[in-house]
């Protein structure tokens, strides 16, 4: 996502870029579940979800407006990104080491919910992990929300 041209970032920071990210998880995790089922012909499904997320970011044109909590998200991962992952503000870090735990223990839950066929763990890790998305984008958002306040650039990508 670095290297992401600036056009690109703009396209990405449409919410449907967002929203159908997120609807994507849960077709892919059902793609790679579907193994059970369909055998070796799952990796057809996984390889279309995985494409579709890979090309994502160049699908949508740029939004009309970017004052939305979805686009916020992109730019303050993009803010993020930009700064290194570095010069966060003092709550954030600890808020993203939690964040990795989850997402740590909720990958682990998905992968046992795929190779043992458990519908409960894989659907809850699903959950999981899209819950623990939704915060990591919320703190992309209050990061975006802090930055812009103090950079020229960052505020002009409000608009």
């Amino acid at each position: 996502m670095a290297v992401l041209s600036d056009e690109t970032w703009r396209r990405h920071a449409n919410p449907w870029s967002v929203w159908t990210r997120y609807a994507a998880f849960p077709l892919l995790v059902g793609a790679m579940w579907s193994y059970h089922v369909i055998g070796w012909w799952a990796l057809l499904p996984v390889a279309v979800m995985i494409g579709f997320l890979y090309i994502n970011p160049w699908l949508f044109p740029p939004p009309r407006s970017t004052d939305n909590w979805a686009s916020k998200a992109v730019l303050g991962e993009r803010v993020w990104l930009n700064e290194g992952k570095r010069a966060l503000p003092d709550q954030h870090p600890r808020i993203f080491r939690a964040l990795m735990v989850i997402s740590v223990v909720n990958l682990a839950g998905l992968i046992w919910g795929i190779v043992q066929s458990d519908a409960l763990v894989l659907v809850l890790s699903t959950v999981n992990v899209l819950v623990g998305k939704s915060w990591f984008n919320d703190r992309m958002v209050w990061l975006f929300s802090e930055r812009m306040r103090t950079n020229p650039e960052y505020k002009s990508w409000l608009y």
